[in-house]
């Protein structure tokens, strides 16, 4: 065994070392990692480096020898069930990312009790021998529509970047209990986080509270039932946890079918008593340039709401690659 040297590629841009090798050599486990930093045995560039230090595109990894990890596991062959099931909910894809339509009620992530979600399905995804996409955001188990997966690492981290960097256009559409007023506005509504895991609530809190996090959302009435009910159009400037569901509540209207927030006034009779909450709508800069726009089109329970109350969503359009290089989308997924 010799040392060997690995060039950084276009798509690693901005990995993290122990990704990397996660990526590269995944029986390498963390502690055996950070032991060949400590001792300098592993370098980037020829400096020491440690394990959360950021790759950049044609830089140089020192490998040392790695005796019983040079030869990565193989991996499974995907699932071709969950390759169906998912394929169902592909709205858009090209060579660096998809787009999902989450139904209601699969949860994005795995937790207690939750035996099946999007994580684990994203195998049915992986091309055979390839890396395996990865969920770049999450949404509610009980809110449907759209949501974002990278096709690899070094994708991911991009889209993850435009994330904390405010550089990504959420639209949410929801069926409220009541008529904001006034009619549209910004809520600006510190939240605060009680208890933890899958029983934890979120609450408003004031802007003393120790606990509180800033949160805001933009929101606009585009219909009403009279004052009964209302369809929003939501727009989270921030990213806070159950934001949208506890920042219409603070308002004094819930979102109709909320089965954590808003009491009773979230449940009248007549209409499907699920959670009317769908991600609409994503604007974000592409990976290779210029900028996406992806819509979903609304989920059964609240097209059936829609009609009851004479709600005309229009057509949904079709995704939208507004490109600065060559590269091509492959459209709407069949």
């Amino acid at each position: 065994m010799t040392v060997t040297n690995r060039i950084v590629t276009e798509d690693e841009a901005d990995i993290r070392l122990d990704r990397w090798f996660r990526r590269h050599y995944p029986n390498l486990t963390q502690g055996a990692l950070q032991k060949l930093c400590r001792k300098g045995q592993i370098r980037v560039e020829g400096g020491r480096v440690q394990t959360n230090t950021r790759l950049i595109p044609g830089q140089s990894v020192r490998i040392p020898p790695l005796p019983d990890v040079d030869k990565p596991a193989p991996l499974p062959p995907p699932d071709p069930m969950l390759e169906r099931e998912i394929r169902k909910m592909v709205i858009y894809e090209d060579e660096h990312l998809l787009v999902l339509d989450k139904p209601s009620g699969l949860a994005t992530q795995g937790g207690p009790g939750i035996t099946k979600h999007v994580d684990m399905m994203l195998d049915g995804l992986r091309p055979e021998g390839g890396d395996r996409p990865r969920l770049v955001h999450r949404i509610d188990r009980d809110t449907s529509g759209i949501l974002l997966i990278a096709r690899t690492p070094g994708v991911a981290a991009k889209l993850a970047a435009a994330f904390r960097g405010r550089d990504v256009e959420k639209t949410y559409w929801a069926v409220v209990v009541g008529r904001p007023s006034p009619e549209s506005g910004i809520i600006d509504q510190p939240l605060a986080k009680i208890g933890a895991g899958g029983a934890a609530l979120v609450i408003a809190a004031s802007r003393d509270e120790e606990d509180a996090a800033s949160a805001k959302t933009d929101y606009a009435t585009l219909d009403a039932a009279g004052k009964k009910l209302s369809w929003l159009k939501l727009s989270p400037l921030t990213g806070r946890t159950h934001q949208l569901r506890v920042h219409t509540e603070s308002i004094g209207t819930p979102i109709l079918g909320d089965p954590r927030y808003g009491g009773k006034a979230a449940h009248p009779e007549g209409f499907i008593d699920r959670l009317h909450l769908h991600a609409r709508q994503l604007d974000i800069p592409h990976p290779a340039g210029g900028r996406l726009i992806v819509t979903a089109p609304l989920p059964p329970h609240m097209r059936e709401t829609f009609r009851t109350l004479g709600f005309v969503p229009g057509e949904t359009p079709a995704p939208k690659r507004i490109r600065s290089g060559n590269s091509k989308g492959r459209g709407p997924a069949k």
